[in-house]
């Protein structure tokens, strides 16, 4: 059984749209894209949280991703040619949620979810070990969060307020979460643990 960690980038209002490039994601008009490259400056203790949550998880057993995010991050690192996270993106199981795509899909050992997207990573979990990760991915952890799928939440919480975009948790989205640990990098970003608290 694997357990499903959502790991994202956030503003203090809870804005996860486009922290990555300004092109990445202008929906609605918005025009921050970028916001998190700029103010985490050189950091690395983000990555150093995210590879030691998932060696701690048993491993990372897959990606889950929606459409746009498989699109956008797969092409955007596969372009990079001194990237380390393209070849490392390619080696891994990757699970996209999507209504318009269809087999064969185009990168690495990649799986298309067909049917209800509850059911299907609800097999998904049972059937690997490990961490099922999702970065990005805003109307997937929309989909799962109304499902109760999601197990914990790895947040970079970025010292920004946007006052727009779409954010993490759609309305009416309700839970109890308990804090697992916390630490400050260097530029302000506060990396959180939540985990899903049921019963």
């Amino acid at each position: 059984m694997s357990r499903v960690i959502v790991m994202n980038h956030v503003t203090l209002d809870g804005v996860m749209q486009a922290p990555g490039r300004s092109d990445e994601d202008t929906r609605d008009g918005f025009t921050h894209g970028g916001w998190a490259s700029r103010s985490r400056g050189s950091d690395d203790g983000i990555g150093n949280a995210m590879g030691e949550r998932m060696a701690a998880g048993g491993g990372l057993a897959g990606w889950l991703f929606g459409r746009r995010t498989y699109e956008d991050l797969l092409g955007y690192w596969n372009q990079q040619p001194d990237s380390r996270f393209g070849p490392a993106l390619n080696g891994s199981a990757k699970y996209v949620a999507s209504m318009t795509l269809t087999d064969p899909l185009p990168w690495p050992n990649s799986t298309l979810l067909h049917g209800d997207i509850a059911d299907a990573v609800s097999d998904v979990k049972a059937r690997v070990d490990g961490v099922l990760a999702i970065m990005g991915s805003g109307e997937l952890i929309a989909s799962l969060i109304a499902a109760d799928l999601i197990d914990e939440y790895l947040l970079m919480i970025h010292p920004l307020v946007l006052g727009t975009g779409r954010r993490l948790f759609p309305p009416g989205a309700a839970m109890s979460l308990r804090l697992i640990n916390s630490t400050v990098t260097g530029s302000g970003v506060m990396i959180v643990r939540y985990e899903r608290l049921r019963g």
